[in-house]
């Protein structure tokens, strides 16, 4: 049976040992007090190299230390991914849009990664592209450490071609935009994790790394357009910081939409009437739609489609 449980897990530093393990969880990892540890190792979810643990333990310098979080509601996703392609060195998914990919924060047993283990997938398992939780479209995952070597190094040398679909507000007239320039932390936004694209003249002060997308019309609406953007580098959020900052932000997004602040009520499950309708969508209108690479075992190329989800087709057919 495929193991699915929570755990977290850390190597005792040579500073710990000689210790009690009471002591250098209460020290250490202080999200719990010293009597909410010891009820951990009452209820058996502290293991010390693969053995149930207790509380007077000494540590070792090297010993593994885990811990089973006990469970969590998560929030509801949509798992209605599908397979595009599988052989015995990669899998292809088309992942639906509000779903994780890997467990992070809230998310562990409702991600990709935990459905495909349910499903049945025991060999070596590497995510090789984690797109967004809101965003949709096609996942690589290399199924032996080979085949994550051999794709791993064609993303770092940016030999993989990935085509973008995105819904955005505003009139697309352009029929090409290259941006080039700087994803770097937003300064000016309250939130923390938020990325902003600098064009090439305004390089930022700190955190600055290169990027380049290019944008290219598909159909231009009243007030939405369809567009394609073609990510050259691959930065964190570097498709939609840059339509923010060329004026075109994408339908659906809480934070890189028409105002972050929604993206702040959302996650203190306090979002509006209002905001729902400037939103348009429940899920931020971006769909990795195409990936061409060298399959990592034949070295041939090999080409994966992946058709935009319902909901954002049907609005796009609207404009």
């Amino acid at each position: 049976m495929v193991d699915t449980k929570r755990r977290a897990s850390v190597v005792v530093a040579a500073s710990e040992a000689g210790k009690p393990l009471i002591d250098v969880l209460s020290s250490r990892f202080r999200y719990h007090d010293r009597n909410q540890w010891l009820e951990h190792i009452d209820r058996n979810r502290l293991m010390i190299n693969g053995y149930l643990a207790c509380a007077d333990t000494v540590l070792r310098s090297g010993d593994f230390l885990e811990y089973c979080f006990q469970p969590i509601p998560e929030p509801p996703v949509d798992a209605d991914f599908s397979i595009v392609f599988e052989d015995r060195h990669i899998l292809v998914i088309n992942k639906p849009p509000c779903l994780p990919c890997h467990p992070s924060g809230r998310y562990f047993h409702h991600t990709l990664w935990s459905l495909l283990r349910k499903a049945g997938i025991r060999s070596h398992m590497e995510l090789i592209n984690r797109i967004d939780r809101e965003t949709s479209g096609l996942v690589l995952i290399a199924k032996t450490p080979e085949a994550a070597h051999a794709c791993r190094h064609q993303f770092e040398k940016r030999r993989v071609f990935k085509r973008y679909l995105a819904l955005v507000h505003g009139r697309f007239t352009e029929k090409r935009i290259m941006a080039q320039g700087w994803m770097a932390p937003d300064s000016a936004s309250r939130i923390r994790k938020k990325q902003r694209f600098y064009p090439l003249d305004r390089t930022p002060a700190h955190h600055a790394r290169a990027c380049a997308t290019v944008i290219c019309k598909r159909k231009t609406g009243d007030r939405i357009s369809l567009v394609q953007a073609f990510a050259r580098t691959g930065r964190t959020h570097q498709i939609r910081a840059t339509l923010l900052a060329l004026g075109y932000p994408v339908v659906g997004d809480k934070l890189y939409g028409l105002d972050e602040e929604i993206f702040i009520r959302f996650i203190e499950d306090r979002i509006s009437n209002a905001d729902v309708e400037k939103l348009m969508l429940s899920h931020q209108a971006l769909h990795a739609a195409e990936l061409r690479l060298l399959h990592p075992e034949s070295r041939l190329p090999v080409r994966f489609l992946a058709p935009m989800p319902a909901d954002m087709k049907n609005l796009a057919d609207q404009q």
